[in-house]
């Protein structure tokens, strides 16, 4: 599986400089935004934005902007008595905000009015990581952030029956530890668009990250300071 990761990340690099002869236009910029769908997230893994520009020989600069809620693989969702789902055993949200700067390789033109144009890209950058505390509501008493109810060694941990639903929206952002990464990705882009100048069209790649020190997420489970994923991203925009 490892292997098999690799081999994805890096195979749009290694793809031949133009697949296909098709008529030819030219276009010097472009702006697209998408939502995003990953191994780490939940139905809707995060959201982007992206700036592109020509850079000569079917060669684009991107600058890129994507916000994730990473999630922890043994995460399980709870239904209270009063029907609220939370996550039982979680204690911290890990928000992702990654600044990406890469190279895109037309390798495919569409005509100027359909078709399908293909692209490779690779991308990496600065990852600004929020370990914000993840809270419950517990009734009358307020809220209270999941752990132990003691010191033993295991550590025991209350029960799901105690809570009856998750906290506030954003309650704990502001208390954030900021933790600094990295990430690289790689992709294919599938391009849909029916005029020149619309963008429509699904990303599919694979990304690793990695931070400074392992982010606690699930307590009472093995936590990672480097994550990988793979992804695709649906995507709109405008070119000029």
């Amino acid at each position: 599986m490892k292997k098999l990761f690799y081999i994805f990340l890096f195979f749009p690099l290694l793809l031949p400089a133009q697949l296909f002869a098709d008529e030819e236009y030219e276009y010097t910029s472009e702006w697209t935004w998408g939502i995003n769908k990953n191994t780490n997230g939940g139905l809707i893994g995060g959201l982007m934005l992206r700036y592109s520009r020509s850079a000569g020989n079917d060669f684009f600069e991107t600058y890129g902007l994507e916000l994730s809620n990473v999630r922890h693989p043994s995460e399980i969702r709870y239904k209270s008595q009063t029907g609220a789902g939370f996550t039982y055993g979680k204690s911290h949200y890990l928000y992702a905000i990654r600044l990406q700067y890469g190279r895109e390789k037309l390798l495919y033109r569409k005509s100027s009015q359909q078709g399908v144009q293909i692209s490779a890209m690779a991308a990496t950058g600065p990852t600004i990581g929020l370990e914000a505390p993840y809270y419950l509501s517990i009734g009358d008493e307020g809220y209270r952030q999941f752990g132990p109810v003691n010191n033993t060694n295991p550590p025991t941990y209350p029960p799901p029956q105690v809570f009856i639903g998750p906290g506030r929206l954003f309650q704990g952002l502001g208390e954030s530890n900021v933790i600094p990464g990295l990430n690289i990705k790689t992709s294919l882009l599938f391009e849909f668009g029916t005029y020149r100048s619309n963008v429509a069209g699904v990303e599919a790649g694979m990304m690793i990250e990695g931070y400074s020190r392992k982010i606690e997420i699930v307590p009472s489970q093995p936590n990672n300071s480097v994550f990988t994923s793979v992804f695709f991203t649906l995507f709109w925009g405008s070119r000029k």
